[in-house]
C-alpha cells in the first residue's frame, strides 16, 4: 500500500512538472493581456496621453508622453528650466537635449533609435513581437516572476511578469546613451484602472546606472485626438 501511494505521489509530481514546463511565452503574455484589460479593450486604444511628474536627483519636474499607436511616441520634460524632447516614429527618431550642449532638434543615431523604436506600440515589443518579426522566449522562473525575453536582432528586452497579478513589474534592456550601451532597469508599480478601463502603471522607476529617474503618473487620457505634426522634427 505504501509503495502504491509512493508511486501515485511520484506520478502526480511528474504531471505537475510537465504542466509547468508546458507553459509558453504566449501563455504568459496572454495572461498579462487579460490582466490589463483584455485583447478587445487594448485593440480599441489608438492613442494614450500621459501627464506626470519626473523626479531627477530629488527634483520634481513636469513631464508628458503622447503615444499614437503604430505611428509615433513623444516624451517632453522640463528639467531645471531646460526642455527635453524625445520622439520615435515608424520611420526614425529625433531629440532635443540641452544637456548635450545644443538646444536644436537633431536626428537620433541609429542605435539610439533602435533601442526605443518599439515605444510606438502599446506594450512595447511584448505585445507586438510577432508582427515585428521578433522572437519571444519564456525563461526559467525568477522568484515569483515569469521572464519573457524578446529578441529583435541584437537587441534584447526582458519583461518580468508577476505570477500572482500577471502584471509586468520589471523590464530590463540595453539603451544607447552618448554612444555607449547602458543597461536599463525599469520597475513598474501602482497599477490603476484608467477611465477607459485598462490598467496602467502609475509609478515607473528607471535605473540607468549613474542616473535614476522616477516617473509618477498624474493623469491618463485614452483616444485623445493627436496631430501627427507633433512628431515632425522642427527645422533649425
Amino acid at each position: 500500500m505504501k509503495i502504491t501511494k509512493f508511486f501515485f505521489l511520484l506520478l502526480t509530481a511528474a504531471c505537475l512538472g510537465f504542466a509547468a514546463k508546458a507553459q509558453t511565452a504566449d501563455d504568459i503574455i496572454g495572461k498579462y493581456v487579460d490582466a490589463v484589460g483584455g485583447k478587445d479593450k487594448l485593440a480599441q486604444i489608438k492613442s494614450v496621453h500621459t501627464e506626470a511628474t519626473l523626479n531627477v536627483m530629488g527634483s520634481d519636474n513636469p513631464a508628458s508622453n503622447t503615444l499614437l499607436v503604430g505611428k509615433g511616441y513623444r516624451t517632453d520634460a522640463e528639467v531645471n528650466g531646460s526642455k527635453i524632447t524625445s520622439v520615435f516614429t515608424d520611420k526614425g527618431g529625433w531629440s532635443i537635449n540641452p544637456f548635450t550642449g545644443s538646444t536644436d532638434a537633431a536626428p537620433m543615431a541609429d542605435d539610439q533609435y533602435q533601442s526605443g523604436k518599439d515605444d510606438i506600440w502599446l506594450g512595447g515589443s511584448l505585445l507586438n513581437y510577432k508582427a515585428n518579426g521578433y522572437t519571444a522566449e519564456l525563461l526559467a522562473k525568477d522568484g515569483n516572476n515569469y521572464p519573457i525575453k524578446i529578441t529583435a536582432g541584437k537587441r534584447v528586452t526582458t519583461y518580468f511578469i508577476d505570477a500572482n497579478t500577471w502584471l509586468v513589474n520589471k523590464v530590463t534592456s540595453t539603451a544607447s546613451m552618448q554612444g555607449q550601451d547602458t543597461n536599463v532597469v525599469t520597475t513598474l508599480g501602482n497599477y490603476q484602472k484608467t477611465d477607459f478601463g485598462y490598467l496602467q502603471a502609475y509609478k515607473i522607476d528607471i535605473d540607468l546606472g549613474q542616473i535614476q529617474l522616477s516617473y509618477t503618473v498624474k493623469s491618463v487620457t485614452v483616444n485623445k485626438d493627436v496631430d501627427l505634426k507633433i512628431f515632425d522634427m522642427p527645422a533649425k
